[in-house]
């Protein structure tokens, strides 16, 4: 399989609440378009300092990471971010790369958006079964625990 890019527009979440409320207009919402690569090896997403920077995006927590190499490194996390890519849109966080570094799109987003990798036209999109809304697992057994409400009606 060959290397699959997606290309992803990325927003600073905390400015698109302030433009809700009217403390700021739209066009001050920090956004960016970019280009990633989708790395089915990697948990979370990946943005380089630089690209974190000009979102506005804060510094939340850090977090050990290990790399292909096996090596082991610290790295901040950054949030909150919407990121949309195949037409569905995620509030994410994600690691701060070095300045520059390649921008990754990991498991996570791809499992939350239900998206798949198609090798043969080296693209993500969603999966033929979940062409309009995400379809994500729930134990069934969560209903029997008052975790779903009785007026749930399952979907055919």
């Amino acid at each position: 399989m060959g290397e699959i890019r997606a290309k992803v527009h990325l927003e600073n979440h905390d400015d698109r609440v302030l433009f809700k409320v009217g403390r700021i207009m739209e066009k001050e919402i920090r956004a960016k378009e970019i280009e990633a690569v989708v790395d089915t090896g990697a948990v979370m997403n990946l943005l380089p300092q630089d690209l974190v920077e000009a979102l506005g995006l804060e510094t939340i927590g850090r977090t050990v990471v290990t790399l292909a190499n096996d090596q082991r490194i610290e790295l901040n996390v950054a949030g909150h971010a919407t990121l949309t890519v195949a037409g569905r849109s995620w509030l994410t966080d994600c690691l701060v790369g070095p300045p520059g570094c390649e921008i990754l799109l990991g498991q996570l987003v791809m499992e939350r958006l239900d998206l798949i990798v198609d090798p043969l036209r080296r693209t993500l999109t969603p999966r033929p079964e979940s062409p309009y809304l995400p379809n994500l697992k729930l134990k069934s057994s969560a209903r029997g625990r008052g975790v779903m409400p009785d007026a749930v009606a399952p979907i055919p």
